[in-house]
């Protein structure tokens, strides 16, 4: 038990301002959707780290690289959208559904209608973490 924790609430309408960003360019398949994150864990475990936190996202795909170590759940509140496989599979995830993504993932993250998730994401320590999406 982590009592240096609170019990946390994530909800599709968080309060504060989110992080903004976009794609990097040479990841870019359609659009340039702009993403927000309300980032509100962020702690150690073992030899890695817990990230929790709320994102939305526009309309859009981009190709994404999951690193050794990283894993993401992540449950969609609003919208939809697709992870797809480098061989062309994929799933789709609408209000209510989840999906995790394991260690070492290639393929790309489409946005079909603006979409709100909850995520939790266990990574590798700062300095060993892949590149950003």
């Amino acid at each position: 038990m982590n009592d240096q924790l609170p019990l946390l609430k994530l909800a599709a309408v968080m309060a504060g301002l989110p992080e903004s960003d976009f794609p990097r360019a040479e990841r870019l398949i359609d659009g340039n959707p702009r993403h927000d994150t309300w980032n509100r864990v962020d702690v150690g475990i073992g030899a890695g780290r817990l990230y929790c936190g709320v994102w939305r996202s526009e309309v859009g795909h981009w190709r994404i690289e999951m690193g050794v170590g990283e894993h993401e759940l992540f449950t969609v509140l609003a919208g939809r959208c697709r992870v797809h496989r480098e061989d062309g599979s994929f799933d789709e995830a609408g209000p209510g559904e989840a999906l995790f993504i394991p260690a070492g993932f290639r393929g790309s993250f489409e946005v079909l209608e603006p979409v709100i998730k909850t995520y939790a994401i266990v990574a590798p320590q700062a300095g060993e973490q892949p590149p950003a999406d």
